[in-house]
């Protein structure tokens, strides 16, 4: 062998050491739950998912109805959608995914249970950062020779100036030869519809030589999406019902005049009445209450 094909043979050595292998399909009969983690490329299972149940959600009756619908049609095998939650921040939209999809499993082993045939499968949740989005190609390859069927959620995704990272989103989800895999659902929330900044999509129109062209690329990551869900900022009542329904389902007694009386002080300290500030207002009251919470 010559002194240039032993150096190669080194240095594809050194190559295929350093090189992370390929992810590999795990036994998904461990967990229901999973996190996806690039470089290297691997599944964490997820022993207990942080959530709360669909009834306590109120307010979003509309959303929850539309997704919980769209999620059981795919777990019975049946056409379905990606789906965008975008609005208000600390409306529900990542509890709502979450909750969904303990919902369609919940239903899925209660018909196996009673012997009936309800055409529903357990989905598999897989939770996607937004800084992994690159390698959303390469799990999406992984999921698709699997037989089970997997949504894969991506919470709080956006993309900032110069940020290419929705291009890799884009062909997966709908435009690449390869596309979703038919056994993939995709569910992402965000606070922006289109998922950029308004004075991005702004600059780009008043720079351009053609500003419909120029954005037309970045507010079409949104289209993807079959289902648009908008989460709006609650009202008081709202705000009060979230409230009175934590601490009935976790036994928190107190008085309605009570209830209001501080509920209310506690969200004009917070400047804000959403339902992550509710959330916040009963663990608070939990804890002075010396009733302990299980979630």
């Amino acid at each position: 062998m010559s002194r240039e094909a032993a150096a190669l043979e080194r240095l594809a050595a050194a190559l295929e050491r350093i090189s992370p292998p390929g992810a590999e399909l795990p036994d998904f009969g461990a967990a229901d739950a999973w996190l996806w983690a690039a470089e290297p490329d691997r599944l964490v299972p997820v022993a207990k998912v942080s959530r709360v149940d669909l009834a306590l959600l109120i307010g979003i009756d509309r959303a929850r109805d539309t997704l919980m619908e769209n999620t059981l049609r795919f777990a019975r095998g049946l056409p379905a959608n990606n789906a965008l939650l975008w609005g208000a921040r600390g409306m529900g939209k990542s509890s709502l995914v979450k909750a969904a999809h303990a919902a369609a499993n919940d239903g899925a082993n209660d018909g196996a249970d009673a012997g009936a045939d309800s055409g529903a499968e357990t989905l598999v949740l897989i939770e996607i950062h937004r800084e992994d989005i690159p390698s959303i190609g390469r799990l999406l390859a992984l999921l698709g020779t699997s037989e089970r069927r997997f949504l894969v959620f991506c919470d709080d995704l956006s993309f900032e100036r110069d940020d290419s990272h929705y291009k890799s989103l884009k062909a997966v989800l709908d435009g690449g030869i390869a596309g979703r895999p038919g056994n993939v659902l995709f569910y992402a929330t965000s606070n922006r519809r289109h998922l950029m900044p308004r004075e991005m999509i702004e600059n780009e129109r008043s720079t351009a030589i053609n500003p419909s062209e120029a954005t037309e690329e970045k507010v079409s990551m949104s289209d993807r999406f079959g289902l648009w869900l908008g989460f709006h900022p609650c009202d008081q009542g709202e705000y009060l019902r979230m409230i009175r329904g934590y601490c009935d389902h976790f036994g928190l007694a107190i008085d309605d005049e009570r209830l209001r009386a501080e509920a209310i002080e506690w969200r004009q300290t917070r400047g804000a009445m959403s339902g992550r500030v509710a959330w916040q207002f009963v663990l608070d009251l939990a804890g002075r209450e010396g009733v302990r919470i299980a979630f």
